[in-house]
């Protein structure tokens, strides 16, 4: 579905179209769900087993200020496509809104330049079906809320709606006696009677999938991803395979083998640690395959983790390591997450950078890489691209990076950061080049910076209501989902 006028193809014209395949980086954006800092090696953890993503940070790019778009998984995920903060779209919480038909994503722009384009895991940016009761919002006759992968540019895709148990991802206990099923609980044993979990894969062609759905999930989504590789290597095309993994999304379930690698831990901590290493376990899976396939070095490996850790902190759960907050809140601990990129034709050796990046900056780093030009630049983008960071020219951003949810609102400006949890009603400002754990306010002594950060933020706020409200492309989506607009800050009238 091409949404906009394609220019640029003249590259294309240059020579043939294998030729210039070849020349374009293949890009896998990977993302964990509610992994927090702190729950790899080369974060700290001291329990966790990530030796691949490890492996990654030694040999790649590690952002160790790299940040969630917000503090929830959906509208992050808007983000990562779009390139924009996810408030445009309407996707400003979790099971809310859907990604607009109308905005512009990643896999399309690329799919129109040749690229085979492929969805694997969690989708969360709308439902998948209208004739069934299907996971958090699918039902019969729900149409306003149907939009599968196939609306944004995708040409496969193996992907259900929302959460899915980590191992054995379709079943749950039908006896689960004392405990907490939203947590999790011990893998299923031979004969145990279980019940469907109420979600289900469906493909590019809105049919549900039902084989190879047990074991774990990880396994059960690379076991798609790979063979979309094969086939874009074979058909001699460049490719983009989104995988979002559901872990450690609650209910945390690991398998028999990782919790015996866990057994001296109690079973919430067994569960969540051999989930974790099960996905690692595959990430080492894919980068093993992609150097089989001779196709590692020109592709950009990018992985990060949607927000922060569930829950509170109990020794048993994820870590945001010694950041404050966790999911759902726009502290260091509920948006900074693990972020990490391996391309060795342009990082040939390990590095860290601390400059701020966040998951709106995929769309404008890929198409920057690719050599491929945004189609609508009069539509505001939020990321920036990453390339000049990359190539070692630059340290430092173009813009600030903007975040809101629920009451919170936050701006990261270079070393500072501007964060209002009230609506606006009074802020905080932190420096995290000292102050990391956001414990000493300067409000009081810096209040001329913060009115200049104010008064920057409040001028991208309205661009941002202005999108939401269709000035960009108009009401259809606007109309169709009859949304508010749920800023924690308060907007100008518009216009007439």
């Amino acid at each position: 579905m091409i949404k906009y006028t394609l220019i640029g193809l003249s590259v294309v014209a240059l020579g043939s179209l294998s030729v210039w395949a070849q020349e374009k980086p293949n890009i896998i954006l990977m993302m964990a769900d509610d992994l927090g800092w702190g729950d790899t090696g080369y974060n700290g953890n001291k329990v966790i087993k990530t030796p691949h993503l490890d492996r990654m940070a030694a040999e790649g790019l590690r952002m160790d200020r790299f940040y969630s778009a917000s503090a929830v998984c959906s509208p992050t995920r808007a983000s990562c496509l779009t390139g924009r903060n996810p408030y445009r779209t309407g996707v400003f919480y979790a099971n809310t809104g859907i990604l607009r038909p109308e905005e512009i994503t990643l896999p399309e722009i690329l799919q129109e330049y040749g690229y085979a384009t492929g969805h694997f895991g969690k989708w969360h940016l709308g439902t998948l079906t209208t004739k069934e009761k299907d996971a958090n919002r699918g039902k019969p006759g729900e149409t306003k809320l149907f939009n599968p992968p196939s609306e944004h540019g995708y040409g496969m895709c193996f992907v259900t709606e929302s959460k899915v148990p980590t191992y054995d991802p379709m079943k749950k206990p039908k006896d689960f006696g004392q405990g907490n099923l939203r947590l999790g609980w011990a893998p299923l044993s031979e004969g145990q009677p279980f019940t469907h979990y109420g979600t289900h894969y469906w493909d590019i062609e809105g049919k549900k999938v039902n084989d190879n759905l047990d074991g774990d999930d990880s396994r059960v989504i690379m076991d798609r991803v790979l063979p979309f590789i094969d086939q874009s290597v074979e058909s001699k095309k460049p490719f983009i395979a989104v995988v979002w993994f559901h872990t450690p999304h609650l209910p945390c379930v690991a398998g028999p083998r990782h919790q015996e690698m866990y057994k001296d831990y109690p079973l919430e901590q067994r569960n969540y640690a051999g989930c974790v290493t099960a996905m690692d376990e595959q990430i080492g899976r894919l980068r093993a395959h992609l150097a089989e396939r001779g196709v590692a070095d020109n592709t950009m490996i990018w992985f990060c983790s949607d927000n922060g850790p569930e829950g509170k902190a109990n020794g048993k759960n994820g870590s945001a390591a010694d950041f404050t907050g966790r999911k759902r809140s726009l502290h260091e601990g509920g948006v900074r997450v693990p972020g990490l990129l391996v391309w060795p034709k342009a990082i040939p050796q390990g590095r860290v950078t601390s400059m701020p990046c966040v998951t709106s900056d995929y769309l404008p780093t890929v198409l920057d890489a690719a050599g491929i030009t945004y189609p609508e630049p009069k539509r505001d983008l939020d990321g920036e691209s990453l390339l000049p960071m990359i190539q070692g020219k630059k340290e430092t951003r173009n813009k600030p990076i903007s975040l809101m949810i629920g009451k919170s609102v936050a701006m990261h400006d270079g070393k500072f950061k501007l964060l209002s949890q009230n609506g606006g009603k009074s802020y905080a400002l932190y420096n995290l080049e000292t102050d990391q754990k956001e414990k000493s306010n300067l409000a009081e002594q810096s209040a001329e910076r913060i009115e200049t950060m104010k008064r920057v933020l409040q001028q991208w706020h309205e661009s941002v209501r202005q999108s939401f409200e269709g000035e960009e492309y108009g009401k259809k989506s606007y109309d169709r989902l009859k949304q508010k607009w749920q800023s924690p800050l308060s907007s100008r009238k518009k216009k007439k």
